[in-house]
């Protein structure tokens, strides 16, 4: 298949934006870098000139469990579906982190691929007002090793699946993923692409976000468009890993896999988890297919555009009848901002009222929407190194604590999971308690 690389440059920041808006998104680098026009200058101007050896790296927070963490790459095709913003069938790349063996070989797995890092960074660079170059966005520490053997005696373990926001890539919780591998989970994460701004596949072809997508108007048309192709996406991954897991390689190139991948695979015990689209994904996941027993909606909205109550998400008005967390921050409406809970906004509302599985819903002040991924450790870190655009920091990721933060949203992640996949009681989600003295409990 010939390479399609998108004119990304090409969107309005009118339809940009307008996207972003509707699914409860404030700017990203991944998305915000689609579109033209500048961004301010950070006070001072001083930017960051590359040098030889000089990128920037970002370490992202090791996990704290007792495993260390492996990874290998997928490459699958679905050939019993077109594409629909680009040729040929649908293809996917998905990355598999798992409970590793100490001890074992392997290099350190990257943050992106090369050719994908390259993309992102070019755009994340206009943003950031620096250098191409200057950012390593391929070279962050991940704390997990490509190809790393498999941990023995362990059994199977639960699987949990992980999509991203609209416009990003599969990597933007690297930081929670890592921590549930090395909790014991075998966790999947699922690049979008033809949306995400750029997925590498193995022969080096990069395909960037299609132009397409930007073009579908209203807004919840577009949104709705994205989500189907998600949630499709989704239930092929699974039946690729019941592949996997009884002994055969779904990797369409036949490439090596671990040994005792499929093996460490548990597919009668699945969650799931995203962030804004990957919510509302995870969300409409679950309705449709039971494989799917626990999930967790970060600031996602369950609606196709929030601003009309009648286009909600199916799910909002069928409910769940299996456990949910909802974790939120603000909910932008055009009279103002609101607390991003059930309480406040009418999607989460719907879904509340109609489940009846275990739900929660917490929620944090002080955060934004983009404190439930690795700009809540990565943006902090580059002002370290550079002096980033005026109101960036804060319009992403808020004013709490970015190390206290992500430390309270991998806690709670896991102690779910642990609930619902591993019938293992966490008191942290039992109610409020000064270790995280951030998050609210609302339900």
């Amino acid at each position: 298949m010939r390479l399609m690389t998108s004119a990304v440059s090409r969107l309005s920041r009118r339809q940009l934006l307008g996207g972003l808006a509707a699914t409860g998104a404030a700017v990203t680098l991944a998305s915000a870098s689609l579109a033209s026009g500048a961004v301010s200058s950070g006070k001072g101007g001083k930017g960051h000139k590359a040098a030889a050896g000089d990128a920037i790296r970002v370490e992202l927070p090791a996990p704290t469990g007792p495993y260390p963490v492996g990874m290998v790459e997928l490459h699958l095709v679905d050939q019993g579906r077109k594409e629909r913003w680009g040729p040929g069938d649908r293809e996917l790349m998905v990355s598999v982190w798992y409970p590793a063996r100490r001890g074992t070989d392997g290099a350190s797995a990257p943050y992106m691929r090369p050719g994908a890092a390259e993309a992102f960074g070019a755009g994340a660079a206009q943003i950031l007002k620096v250098d191409r170059g200057a950012i390593d966005w391929a070279g962050f520490t991940t704390h997990a090793r490509e190809g790393a053997g498999v941990a023995r005696g362990l059994g199977r373990r639960p699987v949990v699946l992980y999509s991203p926001g609209m416009y990003n890539e599969r990597t933007l919780d690297t930081s929670a993923v890592v921590e549930l591998a090395g909790q014991g989970y075998v966790v999947v994460t699922v690049d979008p692409t033809y949306e995400a701004h750029a997925v590498e596949f193995p022969d080096g072809r990069v395909a960037e976000a299609s132009p397409e997508i930007g073009k579908i108007e209203p807004v919840a048309d577009r949104n709705k468009a994205a989500l189907e192709v998600r949630v499709a996406d989704v239930r092929f991954v699974l039946d690729r890993l019941e592949v996997l897991a009884r002994g055969g390689n779904p990797d369409a190139g036949g490439r090596r896999l671990p040994s005792g991948l499929g093996a460490a695979l548990d597919m009668a015990r699945v969650g799931m988890f995203g962030h804004s689209l990957g919510g509302m994904t995870t969300a409409e996941a679950m309705r449709l297919d039971r494989r799917i027993r626990a999930g967790v909606n970060l600031d996602g909205p369950l609606g196709y555009d929030w601003t009309d109550p009648d286009r909600l998400l199916p799910v909002a008005h069928s409910g769940l009848d299996r456990p949910f967390l909802l974790m939120g921050a603000w909910l932008a409406t055009t009279s103002g901002r609101l607390p991003h809970t059930h309480e406040q906004s009418p999607s989460w509302r719907a879904l509340w009222q109609n489940s009846t599985g275990w739900k929660r819903d917490l929620w944090t002040q002080a955060a934004e929407h983009n404190s439930f991924t690795d700009y809540e450790i990565v943006l902090p870190a580059l002002a370290e190194r550079l002096t980033l655009p005026d109101g960036l920091r804060k319009q992403m990721i808020g004013t709490v604590n970015p190390t206290r933060f992500t430390a309270s949203r991998r806690a709670y992640l896991t102690a779910f999971f642990d609930r619902h996949l591993r019938g293992l009681h966490r008191p942290v989600l039992d109610g409020p308690t000064p270790s995280h003295p951030d998050v609210r409990f609302i339900g």
